[in-house]
């Protein structure tokens, strides 16, 4: 099951390392890397099939093997930094090797992606699930436009969301694309993947982050995971959406360093 995993390693001291969301590369953390540097060693990875990570073959597409090829590119122990379905990942190895981690931050992601109606729980916040269902049906037919569609949801309600968008299509089209069957096994972890039960159980100190104007993951998420993990630290930006450290690159820095010098070794 082994297979390269890209990094970009830049700066000296303490391992930070950062993960993409879906359908994207290392490059989305651009706005940011000069200011991560500075605190410690920052490590950008293009998780397994994205950019120029290629997926193993023979492997299956399944959430659990993404966490575990990922775990194999990370440094013995570091600071994780998880955006989107990133966060999602970061999240499944905090829990599962909490050892491995001085903290835990992630950046506009949910424990479980989809909106969801129950009667005995209440409403989950999240995705119309119909939203994933239609990316997953389009994504055979013309993959590279349904994923642009994907990054314009991701800015809706940012004030620069054109510039956002121009900005992250450079990014995402500088490296090879992710396949469709990649990106297809994507979106159903961001359909299927359900970590809610579990996240009581995260021993690793946390940091949330959400943009108040998010279309993907509502600033509702944050208020209902404040109940499951209240030693978490909590940070809504008030005029980002789905992507804080492109829409306010210096509002998110300033919120995150000083959680991670907290939690220097």
């Amino acid at each position: 099951m082994v297979a390269s995993v890209w990094r970009a390693v830049r700066g000296t001291g303490t391992d930070i390392v950062v993960l993409h969301g879906w359908g994207l590369n290392a490059n989305i953390w651009t706005p940011v890397v000069t200011s991560l540097a500075q605190v410690g060693q920052l490590h950008r990875l293009d998780l397994p099939g994205y950019g120029e990570s290629p997926w193993p073959t023979d492997t299956p597409l399944t959430f659990e093997n993404l966490c575990e090829l990922t775990l194999s590119a990370l440094p013995e122990r570091c600071h994780l930094i998880g955006w989107s379905l990133g966060g999602l990942v970061a999240t499944e190895l905090a829990l599962r090797y909490p050892e491995r981690f001085y903290s835990l931050t992630t950046v506009a992601s949910s424990p479980f992606f989809p909106a969801e109606s129950n009667a005995t729980e209440g409403d989950w916040p999240g995705i119309e699930p119909h939203i994933l269902n239609t990316f997953a049906k389009q994504l055979s037919k013309d993959f590279k436009r349904t994923v642009e569609r994907f990054l314009a949801l991701q800015s809706l309600g940012s004030p620069h969301a054109r510039e956002d968008v121009k900005q992250i299509k450079e990014w995402l089209f500088a490296k090879p694309m992710a396949s469709v069957e990649v990106l297809d096994a994507g979106l159903d972890m961001l359909a299927s993947v359900d970590l809610r039960k579990r996240l009581p159980e995260l021993q690793v100190p946390c940091l949330r982050m959400y943009g108040k104007l998010d279309a993907l993951v509502p600033k509702a998420v944050a208020e209902r995971i404040s109940t499951w993990l209240p030693q978490s630290e909590c940070y809504v930006a008030p005029k980002c959406s789905h992507a804080p450290f492109i829409s306010d690159p210096e509002g998110f820095i300033n919120r995150l360093v000083p959680f991670l010098q907290q939690h220097m070794p």
